[in-house]
């Protein structure tokens, strides 16, 4: 993913490529049987290292776990590489933890983009429900006299 920033009069092209997953742990913590309700599912992409590579490259491993409030956790670790002009970014991220945020959103937008849906087929392995809401699907009540002028169903 190719993106350009404008800060400051000065152009920034960033990009991600060569993400690759590393580690994947799974875990369901009841019995398939149990039925809950309101199922709380927590995400979380978090950062664990930057090192720098060449003058505009960046490695950064990454971690992100969906977490379904005791009833199971997803984790997945791995690590992309991040071009871009940032010199500083790994001196500043073993000192201070922090990145700026046109970077760390670029680095999230991708975890998440590219772990959401492997998640999603983690958690039907698992019997747990999935980490995004599905989409509903919504039909007319056949008595109703609402006729559509498309006609067919409707997707939310």
């Amino acid at each position: 993913m190719k993106r350009l920033l404008k800060k400051h009069g000065l152009e920034r092209v960033m990009t991600v490529k060569d993400f690759e997953l590393k580690a994947i742990d799974a875990e369901r913590y009841t019995e398939r049987k149990e039925k809950r309700k309101n199922i709380k599912i927590n995400h979380n992409s978090s950062v664990t290292k930057v090192n720098k590579i060449d003058s505009k490259t960046n490695q950064v491993d990454f971690r992100f776990t969906a977490n379904y409030s005791g009833m199971g956790v997803i984790k997945i670790e791995g690590s992309l590489k991040f071009i871009g002009e940032f010199p500083n970014l790994a001196k500043n991220w073993r000192k201070k933890n922090k990145m700026p945020n046109e970077v760390a959103k670029e680095i999230h937008t991708t975890v998440i983009n590219n772990c959401i849906p492997q998640s999603v087929t983690i958690a039907r392995d698992l019997n747990l429900p999935p980490p995004i809401p599905l989409p509903k699907v919504n039909m007319p009540d056949e008595g109703s006299n609402k006729t559509s002028s498309k006609g067919g169903m409707e997707v939310a």
